[in-house]
C-alpha cells in the first residue's frame, strides 16, 4: 500500500464484488479496446470501513462504514460542467486498463483513496449489502435514461446482476409491469422475486408492446429482442457493453417504429441516492448476492462468477 496524500484516506476493505470486466481482463486480460499493457489490481464495486481518515480532515471520521465511487472525472470539461461527468473523457475508473498508466482497483485489504470518494453508509445499510452500491448505481442511471416509467410496460432483456437489480430499480420507480428474459432459469427466479410479472427464457413475444425496454445483454440477440418487443414510439434503452464495437442491428424496425434509442454508461450523482434507497429499504438488492468467499478463494470465486446459470453477485470477502 502506498503512503496516501492528506487529502486522502485508507480503507479497510470488507466486500468487493466480482463484475464482468473483472472476468474479461482476469481472462483475456482486456475489455473492449481497453487491453491491459501491465499489471494493475482489480475491484470497482467495494465498501468497507475509514482504517485511516484524510489528514487534512476532508472525508468521514476513521471507523466510518463507507462505500467507494470508484470514478474520478476530470471536473473541467464540458461533460462535467454539464453535469454529465460519467460521460467525462479523462475519467479514471478503479480497476480499469482504459488509460495508462492503468488505475487500480481496490481488491486489497487496505486501499488508498481520495477521500471525496467516500460515500458513508447509512443506519440501516451494513458493508456486505452496501457492495451492491456500484452496480445498483448503474442500474438506476440506466432505469433514468428511460425517462418516465411509473405505470408503464418495461422489458429487460438480462437477468444477471445489472439486470436483476434494473428490475429492483424500475420497482421502485413505480412500472406498471416488468417482463425479463434470460437463457437461464436462476436468473429469471430471481428477476420474479424482485417484481417481474413475467419472465421467459429466451426471447420476449413479439407483440408484447412494451413502453420501454433495457437489454442489460449487450449481445446482438438480445438487442434483436428488445426492439422487437417494443411498441410503435417506444424506448430502447441500451445498457450492456457487447463484446465487439459493431454489432448487427434491425435499425429498420427503429425507422418504421419511430423508437428512441438511449445509450446508459456506468452513473455519477446516484451513488448517494442509491445507498439512501438501500437503507431505508426502497431498492432491494440483498437477493442479487448469491455467493461469498474469502480473498484466499479469489480464483474459485471468479469460476463461480463466469458460470451465469448458478450464480448472481458473487462477492469477496477481505
Amino acid at each position: 500500500m502506498r503512503e496516501p496524500s492528506p487529502h486522502e484516506a485508507v480503507v479497510a476493505v470488507g466486500y468487493g464484488g466480482v463484475c464482468g470486466s473483472d472476468l474479461h481482463y482476469h481472462a483475456h486480460g482486456a475489455v473492449g479496446e481497453s487491453v491491459l499493457r501491465g499489471p494493475m489490481v482489480l475491484g470497482h464495486e467495494v465498501s468497507g470501513h475509514v482504517a485511516v481518515a484524510a489528514a487534512d480532515g476532508s472525508g468521514p471520521a476513521e471507523g466510518t462504514p463507507v462505500t467507494i465511487h470508484p470514478a474520478t472525472p476530470c471536473g473541467g470539461c464540458e461533460l462535467c460542467a454539464a453535469g454529465r461527468q460519467n460521460l467525462c473523457p479523462h475519467t479514471t475508473y478503479l480497476g480499469s486498463a482504459a488509460r495508462f498508466p492503468h488505475t487500480d482497483g481496490a481488491f486489497a485489504e487496505r486501499h488508498v483513496v481520495d477521500a471525496a470518494r467516500l460515500v458513508p453508509l447509512p443506519t440501516g445499510l451494513d458493508v456486505r449489502t452496501a457492495a451492491l452500491a456500484e452496480p445498483a448505481s448503474v442500474a438506476w442511471h440506466a432505469v433514468s435514461r428511460a425517462g418516465e416509467v411509473a405505470g408503464k410496460r418495461v422489458l429487460v432483456v438480462g437477468a444477471g446482476p445489472i439486470g436483476a437489480l434494473v428490475v429492483s430499480a424500475l420497482r421502485r420507480a413505480g412500472a406498471g409491469e416488468i417482463v425479463v428474459t434470460d437463457l437461464h432459469e436462476r436468473p429469471l427466479r430471481l428477476a420474479r422475486e424482485l417484481g417481474a410479472a413475467a419472465t421467459f427464457t429466451g426471447s420476449a413475444p413479439e407483440d408484447l408492446g412494451a413502453d420501454v425496454a433495457i437489454d442489460s445483454s449487450g449481445a446482438a440477440a438480445g438487442v434483436a429482442t428488445a426492439v422487437r418487443a417494443l411498441r410503435r414510439g417506444g424506448h430502447l434503452v441500451l445498457l450492456g457493453l457487447p463484446p465487439r464495437p459493431e454489432q448487427p442491428f434491425l435499425s429498420g424496425l427503429v425507422v418504421t417504429r419511430e423508437l428512441t434509442v438511449t445509450g446508459s454508461f456506468r452513473f455519477h450523482a446516484e451513488l448517494a441516492g442509491v445507498v439512501a434507497a438501500l437503507a431505508d429499504g426502497s431498492l432491494v438488492a440483498e437477493p442479487v448476492i448469491s455467493h461469498e468467499f474469502p480473498l484466499a478463494e479469489a480464483e474459485t470465486a471468479f469460476a463461480t462468477a463466469r458460470d451465469a446459470s448458478s450464480s448472481g453477485k458473487v462477492l469477496l470477502r477481505f
